[in-house]
């Protein structure tokens, strides 16, 4: 996991000029002299978080200057040339956007079902996602280094993007009135999947151009998202 991790201000910094993919750094709460890499880190969109002591010991070996910065094990795609080829390719594209999935489990298991459906592209927010790491690398069964992965500062950018391109937006919501099974979506589309617990934020509800919920026999009220996920991919595709 270590080779993930950058140590200290000065190398911090340069990882961020040259935005390489890095998911978020800790501070220690007493540091000083962090003002220009929290300046550079707010322009980029990378998380920080001050953290106490604790969270330091274990890297108490380390030359770390109280800042350690945590890198993806992926290089992340460029969302509208990514989006752009792939509709060049196939025009009846498929593409994922994860709004709020922060369990690193779910999140891989999704990767794994959307390359198996032949998903372009998964698209994420820069907050609010689950951290790229090796749980996620082995969830996902390696998945993950063979379909793209997106950042986007804001998902709602993203689907005006897609929007103007003519993909339809679809959203997965147990509150919608549409049957899953009743739906006759176009391609290209895209699909939305909400995190477990609040599900699609509703100002991203708002802009989608249908929503389907998966019928229930049980008296189980809701599924797992990568579950979810996996039945409306694969009715998609279907």
């Amino acid at each position: 996991m270590q080779k993930h991790i950058i140590f200290g201000i000065h190398p911090v910094l340069e990882a961020l000029r040259s935005q390489k993919p890095i998911d978020k750094i800790q501070i220690l709460k007493e540091s000083d002299n962090t003002q220009e890499l929290l300046n550079l880190a707010k322009e980029l969109h990378v998380k920080v978080s001050f953290v106490p002591h604790q969270k330091f010991r274990k890297y108490q070996s380390k030359n770390h200057q109280g800042v350690v910065a945590f890198m993806a094990p992926i290089d992340f795609a460029d969302f509208e040339a990514t989006i752009e080829n792939a509709l060049d390719k196939n025009p009846e594209a498929l593409f994922l956007l994860l709004d709020g999935v922060t369990d690193v489990r779910n999140f891989g298991s999704i990767l794994r079902t959307a390359e198996s459906a032949g998903v372009s592209a998964v698209i994420v927010p820069q907050q609010g996602s689950a951290r790229i790491n090796e749980d996620m690398v082995k969830t996902s069964a390696g998945a993950i280094f063979n379909i793209p992965l997106c950042k986007v500062n804001h998902l709602k950018d993203a689907i005006y993007f897609l929007q103007a391109h003519e993909v339809k937006l679809i959203g997965a919501s147990e509150k919608s009135n549409q049957s899953l099974f009743d739906a006759n979506i176009q391609k290209p589309a895209a699909l939305v999947m909400g995190s477990e617990g609040f599900g699609i934020h509703h100002s991203i509800i708002k802009m989608l151009d249908h929503t389907y919920h998966i019928p229930m026999k049980g008296k189980t009220q809701s599924l797992n998202v990568s579950v979810a996920a996996g039945l409306f991919l694969y009715e998609l595709v279907r």
